[in-house]
Formats: structure tokens, C-alpha cells, sequence
């Protein structure tokens, strides 16, 4: 993207001025995406963003600075910005020898997006309107989106670090809107990896919007959810982004040493069942948080963080790590290079245990199956939390019997981590996008079958 020399050279600007640490961040960003809105295109954009984050160090301070400039005034300009707001008089250190740049590129077998017309593209959007709408003269909406994206990006330090990566994700999504005579309803699907169009080679997009819509169509006779506490069986496709949110964020190393998680402090002690082991992956394959290294440089890696209910690590940038004397555990990301980088998850699951689904099912007396979850709140320091149920269901006498309207569960995470007393054979990997300090990158969230003991459930019934 820019040669190893000016590279250098806008480095050793950056720590002219003095400081412990500088970096510079160059991305390019190629996306295209289009949304279609019953069988209209309603959005369709496309385009490159190109630019540069230059980062120094000094201490507990931090200047930064971006530009989109790449030529060498340019870089150096924002490299001199960055070192005057270090704000510091300490010498000039010696930056490390540049290593041999080390290559991620995207593998030869995927086929890159930005090669396939448009006009496929769309076609496989009005593909999902027209298999939604076949679902029954119920479903009154359709919406479906497709977005695809290659990133490419070089960063570069004063300890040496200098590596170059190619990233690419693809993802489409459908919703689909019942009306009936208890109102509307809805029902969504979305799949998103870090692969190329050849995605669409194992996935049947027919199946995906039926069972969009099918759900939308099934949850208009739903009845009222029990309120109170109740035993939840969350299922793997459902229940992961709970703990991202309720645990994941308060394992995040700055948190931690803010003393604004509920875990920090708690290394070697029982925090969770002696069923759960959690663990954080950058490397699964193709999965939507996956890549070979973060936008430090750092490699990727497969962090455990709880292992049979005691908690053995949290997750680690470069700056989190310099402060306490470690290595990154390769979780330094950022939305752009016009951000700074921050301790971020990438995918974030719970391990498989020895239980059937069908055996946990059939265990509980009296419950709620819940099989997808949707937004929620949390607050990182008491590990309280708030998320809604968008798909769910009774489960009476070790049956799933009807279907629930929608409601809220309410826990706190570390209680949650306690009171699972079942965890299945199953394993599922959904995609989302993980919000922070202003900037989101894209995570996945995964988990088995599993039952908590008991959960408030925030319904209308009586439990």
C-alpha cells in the first residue's frame, strides 16, 4: 500500500517530538450494498475510502490523527499532528527495526463480490421478496438487504510490528411482516461470513426467506409470555448475543482495569457453573469476527477466558497489555483508520457440553425456549441486563408447545453464568455488529443449547 521506507520514515516523524510508542494505520475500503423495500430498490451505493491513523504514545496520553492524504506530505503532516498532541519532552526513542512485512491475503478461492455485477446481486434480493411472499397472503412486507466489503489495511510500529492484510465479508439479510388479526408480527434471518460470493453456493437463499416469514406468519398467534422467574432454554442460535453483551464486555482488559467490570479482580476465582467454558476466537474460519490479525498487527488468536466456571483471562490490546506488562491477545480493533483502536471481541462463545438439546428440552417441566433474541442493554459494571425475546415459545411437560409475543429477559450476566445447569452437545455461530465507544466492528456470537436455572422474564402472564 506504501512502501517500507516512507513507512519508516512517517514513524520516526511521529516520535520527533519524543514519546513511548508510535503506529501508523493505512486502510483502503471498497463496499457496495443495496436494500430492496417490497420489491423496489430503495438504496444502492457503492465506493472506496482510502486514509491513514497516525497514533503516539507517551505515558497515559495519546495523540492521534487521520487523514486521508496518502502522499508523503501528507503522512508526515499527520504524523507531526499526532506527536504535538502526545504533548511530551522525552527524548526521541529508537523505534525498532522494521521486521519483514508479514501478508495476509484473502484466499485464492474466494470469489470477490466486487467482480460480480450488480444486477446479480439484486436478483438474489427480489429472490428473497418472492419466496417470503409465497409464504402466505399474511406476510403484508418484505424487506432484504446485501452488503459486501474488501478491506485492505497496513499498519505498522515502533517495536518492529509491519503487516499488510486483506479482509473480505459478505452478508444478506431478510425481514419479513405479518398482519393478522392480533396485529403485525415480524420475523428476520441474515447471513453474514467472511467469504466471497461463493456464500451463495451453499446457501439456500428460497429456505432462508421462508423461514423468515414463517416465523412472522407463526408468531400472530402467540400468546402472552409468563412474567416472573422461569427457567429459559436459549438455543445456539439465539442466545449467544447474550453473553457478548452480559459477560463478553466486562472481560474487555480496559474495563477491567478502569475497575468498571464486575470481573475485574476475580482472575482464578469461580465466577461461572463449572459447565461453562468461554472462550473469544479471532481464527474460527470464515466466521464474521474472524481475521488472521487485528489492527494492531498482532496475530490472531483463540483466548479462553473462563474455563470450567473460573475465569483465567480477560481480552487484550497493545495499550491494555504495555500498561500491565503483557501481550496483546490480539483483540486491538478499530471501525476505520480514522479511529483509535480499542480492546474489542471477535467471536465470542460458550463451549458444547454432553447434553442433547432434546434432553434438556425434555428436562424442564416448565419454561421458555427461546430461539432468538434481539436488542438489549447492559451496564458492564454490575453485569445487569436487559434484552428482548423476538422469538420464543412454552415449553410445558419437556414440550415447546405455542408460540410467545414478544418480552423482555432480565438478569444480571454473572448470576445467568451461574445458574446454567445444562449446556447441550450443539454449537451455532451468529453474526452482529458490536457498538463501543462510538465505533462498531463486526463479531460473531456463539453458544449450544443451554438452560439457566432461572431468569426474570418481563411478560404479561403470570408465570
Amino acid at each position: 500500500m506504501i512502501e517500507s521506507n516512507l513507512v519508516e520514515k512517517v514513524i520516526r516523524s511521529a516520535l520527533s517530538r519524543g514519546g513511548d510508542f508510535a503506529e501508523i494505520f493505512v486502510e483502503e475500503k471498497t463496499t457496495f450494498s443495496a436494500s430492496l423495500d417490497d420489491a423496489i430498490v430503495e438504496e444502492l451505493s457503492s465506493g472506496t475510502a482510502r486514509g491513514a491513523g497516525i497514533r503516539v504514545r507517551y505515558g497515559d496520553t495519546t495523540g492521534f490523527a487521520h487523514t486521508a492524504d496518502l502522499s508523503e506530505n501528507g503522512l508526515l503532516r499527520a504524523a507531526q499532528a499526532a506527536s504535538s498532541l502526545a504533548q511530551n519532552s522525552s527524548k526521541s526513542r529508537q523505534i525498532m527495526a522494521l521486521q519483514e512485512r508479514v501478508f495476509s491475503p484473502i484466499d485464492p478461492l474466494k470469489n470477490l463480490p466486487m467482480t460480480i455485477a450488480k444486477d446479480r446481486k439484486i436478483e438474489l434480493l427480489k429472490h428473497l421478496n418472492d419466496a417470503a411472499r409465497s409464504a402466505g397472503s399474511a406476510i403484508r412486507q418484505v424487506g432484504a438487504s446485501y452488503s459486501d466489503s474488501l478491506r485492505r489495511f497496513l499498519v505498522a510500529n515502533s517495536d518492529g510490528v509491519f503487516v499488510e492484510e486483506e479482509q473480505i465479508r459478505t452478508r444478506i439479510s431478510i425481514s419479513a411482516i405479518a398482519l393478522g388479526d392480533t396485529g403485525m408480527q415480524g420475523g428476520y434471518e441474515t447471513v453474514a461470513m467472511t467469504k466471497g460470493f461463493e456464500i451463495f453456493q451453499d446457501l439456500d437463499i428460497e429456505q432462508m426467506a421462508l423461514k423468515a416469514a414463517n416465523r412472522a406468519i407463526l408468531k400472530l398467534s402467540a400468546r402472552p409470555a409468563p412474567s416472573g422467574q422461569v427457567p429459559v432454554v436459549l438455543n445456539g442460535l439465539g442466545g449467544g448475543v447474550l453473553f457478548h453483551e452480559a459477560c463478553g464486555h466486562g472481560l474487555e482488559a480496559d474495563h477491567v482495569l478502569k475497575e468498571s467490570s464486575v470481573y475485574a479482580g476475580k482472575i482464578g476465582r469461580s465466577v461461572a457453573s463449572p459447565l461453562v467454558t468461554l472462550l473469544d476466537d479471532g481464527t474460527v474460519t470464515d466466521q464474521w469476527g474472524t481475521f488472521h490479525h487485528d489492527d494492531e498487527g498482532h496475530i490472531s488468536s483463540k483466548n479462553t477466558l473462563i474455563q470450567d466456571g473460573v475465569l483465567v483471562d480477560y481480552m487484550w490490546d497493545q495499550t491494555q497489555g504495555d500498561r500491565t506488562k503483557r501481550d496483546s491477545s490480539g483483540n486491538g480493533r478499530r471501525q476505520s483508520y480514522a479511529h483509535l483502536p480499542m480492546v474489542r471481541m471477535t467471536n465470542t462463545y460458550l463451549m458444547p457440553g454432553e447434553s442433547t438439546p432434546q434432553e434438556i428440552i425434555a428436562d424442564t417441566e416448565y419454561g421458555i425456549y427461546v430461539s432468538q433474541l434481539g436488542g438489549g442493554q447492559v451496564n458492564t459494571a454490575t453485569g445487569d441486563f436487559v434484552f428482548g425475546m423476538t422469538e420464543a415459545y412454552l415449553i410445558e411437560d419437556g414440550r415447546i408447545t405455542a408460540p410467545l409475543r414478544e418480552a423482555n429477559l432480565i438478569g444480571n450476566g454473572p448470576e445467568v453464568l451461574a445458574n446454567i445447569d445444562a449446556v447441550a452437545n450443539d454449537f451455532s455461530i451468529v453474526p452482529g455488529t458490536c457498538g463501543k465507544d462510538g465505533q462498531s466492528v463486526p463479531v460473531g456470537c456463539g453458544q449450544p443449547t443451554l438452560r439457566i436455572k432461572a431468569v426474570t422474564v418481563g411478560g404479561t402472564a403470570g408465570a
